[in-house]
């Protein structure tokens, strides 16, 4: 592996670290206002973790963008949030937050290891990895000894392996339908969570924006989110197996903003963007037709919510640029 500082970051580290200065300093600020309104001890504990490691990436980065001469994101900071404001999310839905963020980030940062080819890089996405680790460790044992966590749907243990042998398993819309696969079940009520986090993050957020169109636009993500879940749940409830609880009753009443609109419209856009790709993922896991055609139909809904969400971020002047490539046309004629 190379180790020389001399190399140049590819295009690859460039975006897995520019997404990760965005991402942690987004989060940095919603765990701080969750430590500051935080009552349970152990709850808080797992908070604090998160936030640290978010604040030392943020450092590691930085450094990083500094010996590379290249400019430092403008992300989030302490102005995007405000620790004076009252608690919006109770403590088992600020508990749940962060066994999801570190789920996504075990996700995240796989991807980053396997893209990184220089050595001090690599060296850093493992270390994150490892620490995604730790922090859903954390989070899952909190969680599980709170009675909180919710359990994937049981299945019954099969006698034997075996092959397909009939097309009737690709069946879905015409003729009986077969029962879901472990792999189907775990991806439908994997997409459910996410969205009920999704739903109850925009319920929130709809009741502390100001803005009449951003508050159009967070309540249209929560009726989306919900459909969503009912989509996937009605699937589940064929097979007569569990859905997972929403958190919906977990948002008081508050309607003061504990951050900024624009850091609450990076969030949403950040969900839209895992959302449709673990839709892609489901679907390509999903050999039913009627799954596969469910998955492409919402992910169509999504994208063209993706879309909106970006044109009010342009309009506010809220949507960062990704380092990109240079416009050689544009620099041709520069001249």
């Amino acid at each position: 592996m190379e180790t020389g500082h001399s190399i140049r970051l590819t295009s690859a580290e460039i975006s897995q670290l520019w997404t990760q200065y965005q991402n942690d300093s987004m989060a940095a600020c919603q765990l701080k206002y969750f430590i500051q309104k935080v009552e349970d001890l152990e709850v808080k504990q797992v908070l604090q973790f998160a936030l640290r490691i978010s604040e030392e990436h943020i450092l590691k980065v930085t450094t990083l963008f500094n010996e590379e001469k290249f400019p430092i994101p403008i992300g989030f900071n302490n102005e995007d949030v405000n620790l004076n404001a009252p608690r919006l999310y109770s403590d088992t839905f600020a508990l749940f937050y962060v066994l999801q963020l570190g789920g996504l980030s075990l996700s995240a940062y796989s991807l980053a290891v396997a893209l990184a080819s220089r050595s001090d890089i690599h060296k850093h996405f493992s270390k994150c990895l490892n620490e995604a680790i730790q922090l859903h460790k954390n989070a899952l044992e909190a969680s599980l000894q709170k009675g909180v966590y919710i359990r994937a749907p049981y299945i019954s243990t099969p006698t034997e392996p075996e092959y397909v042998t009939q097309q009737n398993f690709l069946t879905g819309w015409l003729g009986e339908r077969r029962p879901l696969t472990s792999i189907e079940i775990t991806n439908l009520y994997a997409n459910i969570q996410r969205n009920s986090l999704g739903s109850a993050l925009l319920i929130g957020y709809s009741q502390v924006a100001k803005n009449p169109k951003i508050i159009k636009y967070f309540v249209r993500g929560k009726e989306i989110a919900n459909k969503h879940v009912e989509v996937f749940g009605s699937l589940l409830r064929e097979e007569d197996l569990p859905i997972p609880m929403t958190w919906d009753s977990d948002i008081t009443d508050s309607t003061v903003a504990p951050f900024s609109e624009k850091l609450m419209m990076f969030q949403t856009a950040a969900l839209i963007g895992l959302s449709i790709g673990f839709y892609g993922a489901s679907m390509a896991a999903s050999p039913r037709r009627d799954i596969g055609l469910q998955y492409s139909r919402v992910s169509g809904e999504i994208a063209k919510y993706a879309e909106d969400g970006a044109n009010i971020m342009i309009d506010h002047g809220w949507l960062e640029k990704p380092p990109s490539a240079s416009d050689r046309d544009k620099i041709a004629f520069k001249k």
